[in-house]
């Protein structure tokens, strides 16, 4: 079966002489996560091939969020297709004190776009955490910024305007584009979400985001968790993977067939459990004690100075140590609110587990 390396391969042609596709937009979606941090990418324009130059001569070559990157990184570079596209604008804020994690990159095509690419979540615990507060916030600091980001894109550039990022920055794409400027979001032709989560009813009822729909593509894989959270109003399309459970997540994992993707007709029934279950919670649950929650447990990690999940991992003994110190040492009723919502979505998943479950026939009389 082929991904984006095989993709590549065969695909490697000038993109002055064809359209960009929905492959092409999920891999420029995937180039705001390479390790771009320490090029200048802030202050100049340069090709992707002269971005990867300086990588390669850079002591400091910034966090690598997947391997795979850095293996794409140079396929890009060296490609007819990619490795001319100019690159600029690119931005990396992380802030622990309004718990945002941001991340972008504006790409100029030969088409005569410009393509705005948001990053998803890093391994930033502060990344992590903006991720849970999406679940009782109707506004983010990373939304925030996307919105503000567009606006100043449109400014320094005349031409349409392709959006696009993978998981959060999928979520971010959609936001930007809904709430952007007037005359920016006329300018927008295509918008892509690769199984980003959806949002609070209150910003999906509004008419800026209804505006977004008629040129918004959302792809999710066969068992979607990620991008199935929150609530969704467009049609989505499902694409194979051969990654299993949330590890389809990750987009190199995504199957494509020439310049589309190997498309299935429904999601698994593990992808309709976990999302009836996620759902369910959030209906049981009081946004105030899914913010005490999260709030609770962020704090309890943030006990073992771990800036990154990483880092967490690697000193796992030790961070264990400190998580069950904080853990006894906050009071009674935290415990108990605790306890109370994870019993909820046990109870909730034990339904669901049920409800599941095919009928046995009934016995012949």
């Amino acid at each position: 079966m082929a991904n984006i390396f095989d993709y590549m391969i065969w695909r490697d042609i000038d993109i002055k002489n064809v359209e960009i596709n929905e492959i092409d937009a999920l891999i420029l979606s995937r180039l705001s996560y390479f390790p771009l941090d320490n090029l200048n990418l802030e202050n100049e324009t340069i090709t992707l091939k002269e971005a990867y130059n300086r990588y390669c001569n850079t002591e400091n070559k910034g966090r690598i969020l997947q391997k795979e990157d850095t293996e794409l990184f140079p396929v890009l570079a060296n490609s007819i297709r990619f490795g001319n596209i100019l690159l600029s604008n690119y931005v990396n804020k992380i802030d622990n004190i309004l718990e945002k994690q941001f991340s972008a990159i504006t790409i100029e095509l030969p088409d005569n776009t410009i393509f705005v690419s948001y990053r998803g979540t890093d391994n930033t615990i502060v990344g992590w955490k903006e991720d849970f507060n999406m679940s009782f916030k109707d506004l983010v600091p990373s939304q925030v910024d996307a919105v503000n980001y567009l606006n100043n894109i449109a400014t320094k550039y005349k031409q349409n305007i392709r959006v696009a990022g993978h998981s959060k920055g999928g979520n971010l794409a959609v936001y930007a584009s809904a709430f952007c400027n007037k005359e920016v979001n006329d300018r927008i032709i295509a918008i892509y979400n690769n199984d980003g989560p959806g949002f609070q009813k209150t910003v999906i009822d509004t008419n800026e985001y209804k505006n977004t729909i008629g040129r918004l593509h959302t792809y999710i894989p066969q068992t979607s968790i990620i991008g199935r959270l929150l609530n969704h109003k467009e049609a989505t399309t499902i694409i194979k993977s051969t990654q299993t459970g949330i590890m389809q997540h990750d987009l190199y994992s995504w199957q494509l067939l020439g310049k589309e993707f190997i498309t299935l007709e429904e999601v698994t029934d593990g992808s309709k459990f976990i999302d009836k279950t996620i759902k369910g919670w959030l209906e049981n649950v009081e946004p105030a004690k899914r913010e005490q929650v999260i709030d609770v447990v962020f704090e309890i990690l943030n006990a073992t100075d771990a800036q990154t999940m990483k880092e967490l991992k690697a000193n796992w003994f030790l961070n264990a140590k400190t998580i069950l110190t904080s853990y006894k040492n906050i009071d009674n009723d935290t415990k108990d609110m605790i306890w109370q919502t994870l019993n909820a979505l046990f109870k909730i998943a034990k339904n669901n587990i049920f409800e599941e479950l095919p009928k046995l026939p009934e016995k012949s009389k």
